[in-house]
């Protein structure tokens, strides 16, 4: 297995073990999780092409989904449709 790979499944189990923290520590450390997935999928992807990093990045989602979810509630409100 190559050097981004390993990483990626690093990245994966200690997603699981914040999951298993307490919930306090939840939101810090899923804002680093997402720096470091970004360059992790580009780094991915250059090596093993876009549809692993495209797989990988759907399960970073699902991991990542409530900060995701908020995201795109943020976005609906700021750009959303406005009635007159």
């Amino acid at each position: 297995m190559t050097t981004p790979l390993v990483l990626a499944c690093l990245w994966g189990l200690c997603a699981t073990l914040i999951a298993l923290g307490p919930r306090r520590f939840h939101w810090p450390a899923a804002v680093i999780l997402i720096v470091l997935a970004v360059p992790l999928l580009i780094w991915v992807g250059a090596v093993h092409g876009v549809i692993v990093a495209l797989l990988l990045l759907a399960g970073a989602m699902s991991v990542l989904r409530w900060p995701l979810i908020y995201l795109m509630r943020g976005l609906r409100r700021t750009f959303g449709s406005r009635k007159s």
